[in-house]
């Protein structure tokens, strides 16, 4: 099971419901939930709930009926990763990398922005450039954005405004981010509650915004970490060409020959390509990803509603997660979760790596979702 998936599992579970517990307290009831997930076992994250109340009182709030109120999911998730961060170091880098991340949160969860600050008042403020860390990307929704990717690009270019030393007054500037790092998995947060003050609550924009099963980061990379990107991306593009002739000829591609060859254990175990880059464990390589979990709410504000985990088990099959309720889905009931009504809405997405199959055979290289 994936890195991103289990952390996904334990955090959807306790988002249902200072002087905070050491983070290795929660670290070590992470580990011991993951050791009985794998095992096949059904346990209730009993500890893990205990031990995040006492970390973070504020989720363990309770209504007037007696019952846990309920709190925003991805302000769980964010707290739950950081703790994390504080506590998992950093696998060992190669020779040659001068950024070493202190955690494995930052090398397999964690990216970076090139930012550039333009005053558009004045042409005697020369522009400021700095880098700055994200662990999650934000999809602002507005009435043009239709797509995730347009919610993602719009916060990649806005205007601030903020105080001038050439103006000595405040001033509007345009604020361009380009992505200098890509990590191997990549959250992405959909910004659907908003704070209404005339009825002084958390409300929900429930508007459709389409997202990708299979995501391509590229046009939001700076030109560096593009060019860098093209070599993984030209053996996609060659083997998915390939395909395309071989179907044309009527052939039957490698890719079904495999999937038709052996049953059972007699099915060769595949071989992937390393998907980070040699210097950069935790990166990605491609800017291609999969979707691997989703998250969403059903009502109306952050208060209320009810939050279900949609987990991908394989190719062509989701698990759906309602509290205890499990229950097996397919693609398109995931498509159905981009909002537009009271049904479940897309609120915290993540993606894996998109991997390259290598044929034990011929080494000759195939495409594959991971």
């Amino acid at each position: 099971m994936h890195l991103t998936t289990l952390i996904f599992l334990a955090i959807f579970s306790a988002s249902g419901s200072g002087n905070a517990v050491p983070s290795e307290s929660i670290t070590a009831a992470l580990r011991d939930l993951y050791s009985s997930m794998e095992k096949g076992n059904t346990v209730p994250p009993v500890v893990l709930l205990q031990v995040l109340h006492m970390a973070f009182p504020r989720f363990a709030e309770k209504s007037e009926h007696g019952g846990f109120t309920q709190q925003d999911a991805n302000e769980c998730w964010t707290e739950m990763v950081r703790m994390l961060q504080q506590k998992l170091p950093a696998k060992v880098n190669e020779p040659g990398n001068k950024e070493k991340p202190k955690s494995i949160i930052d090398q397999y969860f964690g990216g970076s922005f090139d930012v550039e600050w333009k005053c558009v008042e004045t042409e005697n403020e020369p522009p400021t450039k700095c880098v700055e860390q994200f662990l999650q990307l934000s999809c602002f929704i507005s009435q043009d954005v239709r797509y995730m990717h347009s919610g993602l690009r719009s916060k990649m270019q806005e205007q601030i405004t903020k105080r001038s030393r050439a103006l000595k007054r405040d001033a509007v500037y345009t604020k361009t981010s380009k992505i200098k790092r890509l990590p191997a998995y990549l959250t992405v947060q959909f910004v659907r509650f908003y704070y209404k003050e005339k009825e002084s609550i958390n409300a929900k924009i429930l508007k459709d915004v389409k997202f990708p099963m299979e995501f391509d980061a590229f046009e939001l990379c700076s030109p560096e970490l593009q060019e860098k990107l093209a070599p993984m991306r030209a053996k996609f593009k060659e083997y998915e060409d390939k395909l395309v002739e071989e179907a044309a000829k009527g052939k039957d591609t490698k890719a079904n020959k495999d999937k038709n060859k052996g049953d059972g254990k007699d099915k060769i175990k595949p071989k992937y390509a390393p998907f980070s880059f040699e210097d950069d464990p935790g990166s990605n390589n491609s800017g291609y990803y999969t979707l691997q979990a989703v998250l969403t709410h059903r009502g109306r504000s952050s208060s209320s509603g009810h939050y279900v985990g949609w987990i991908k088990h394989s190719e062509g099959i989701w698990i759906k997660c309602d509290d205890d309720k499990v229950s097996p889905v397919t693609t398109d009931d995931i498509l159905k979760l981009s909002g537009g009504g009271d049904w479940h809405c897309a609120y915290v997405l993540l993606y894996g790596p998109r991997l390259f199959e290598l044929s034990s055979e011929t080494d000759e290289a195939m495409s594959v979702d991971q």
